[in-house]
């Protein structure tokens, strides 16, 4: 398998807690490090943490409203009891994702966007830039070498058919 290879992954519903970054477009590559940090020291604040070792990060593409602006990263839970100050809870829905890992430096991950991209053009399949996107971190602290997961929304084409 190559580095870059894509698979199709559904994700049931997740339910997420975590810290919301909103920032002028070319500022996220900076404060998105900043906030994972952050939520790592305060991580023991928030209840019902499924998996410590990874963090989700969260947008939408194509935000249609104030709320949907900007870059959520966070942690997922069990269920959301008690939010901490500072931190925002999020659902996302059931949705299927073109996904694509990413290893190395967080200001070559446009380059893996776009090879993701490219693909789910070519599979004929439809990127959905209304909806929710995930970035499923594994290494995030040293943004020279990270381990992130792309997950790209995709249009679930047996949903479609119905």
């Amino acid at each position: 398998m190559g580095e870059h290879d894509v698979h199709i992954e559904t994700v049931e519903q997740l339910q997420l807690v975590g810290i919301r970054v909103r920032c002028p477009e070319e500022e996220y590559v900076l404060q998105i490090p900043i906030a994972a940090n952050e939520l790592v020291e305060r991580q023991n604040e928030i209840a019902n943490v499924l998996n410590h070792s990874y963090q989700f990060g969260a947008f939408v593409v194509d935000a249609s409203s104030e709320e949907e602006e900007g870059y959520w990263v966070c942690q997922q839970v069990k269920k959301v009891e008690h939010v901490p100050e500072g931190m925002v809870s999020l659902t996302i829905p059931t949705q299927t994702y073109a996904v694509m890992k990413h290893t190395g430096s967080n200001k070559t991950i446009l380059q893996t966007y776009d090879e993701l991209h490219n693909w789910i053009e070519k599979s004929d399949s439809k990127r959905r830039l209304d909806a929710w996107h995930l970035e499923r971190f594994y290494h995030f602290k040293n943004i020279n070498q990270i381990e992130v997961d792309l997950m790209d929304t995709i249009q679930d084409e047996a949903k479609e058919r119905i």
